[in-house]
């Protein structure tokens, strides 16, 4: 039984097939990386390095900090294929989500919005699925829009090409 009763069952549907989106995001960045030279290579490394600092970032919280699940305390079922054993505060899956979109939205306004309705997707199948409270959820995608954008702006790969110059 589903842990909210109104939940239709292409919601239950749209819960199972977002925990694979996340592979499919990463996999469009593979496509970009091979499409169009040299200004998509520097957005995907982008988008994989604020998706690593946003993946360190929860997991800091989460160790720190740790928090319950929903299904933990009100004893509903989950809609996961692996059950979830650490801190609920703030949604991994939706940081890492949130940092690859808005990294390729700062890119490409066009492909951002997909990767933007697919990490919604994400962030809202995720509460459905009993494994995050809505505030997980906002926490992970202020989390990854901020890693995103330090990213973005910093230009890091640009400050290590004027360290070498100056050696």
């Amino acid at each position: 039984m589903s842990p909210h009763p109104v939940v239709s069952p292409s919601l239950l549907y749209l819960n199972s097939s977002t925990t694979f989106l996340i592979w499919i995001l990463y996999a469009g960045l593979i496509v970009l990386w091979f499409i169009d030279g040299k200004i998509r290579k520097e957005q995907v490394i982008h988008a994989l390095t604020a998706g690593a600092i946003a993946w360190v970032v929860t997991y800091l919280i989460k160790y720190f900090f740790p928090t319950e699940r929903p299904f933990v305390l009100n004893g509903g079922e989950v809609d996961v294929l692996i059950k979830p054993t650490n801190s609920a505060f703030p949604s991994s899956h939706t940081a890492l989500a949130f940092s690859l979109a808005v990294t390729i939205f700062m890119h490409d306004r066009r492909a951002g919005w997909w990767y933007l309705a697919g990490a919604l997707l994400i962030g809202i199948a995720r509460i459905l699925a009993n494994v995050h409270f809505p505030h997980d959820i906002v926490g992970g995608a202020f989390i990854g829009t901020f890693t995103a954008v330090v990213v973005e702006k910093t230009h890091m790969f640009r400050l290590l090409e004027r360290k070498k110059k100056r050696k």
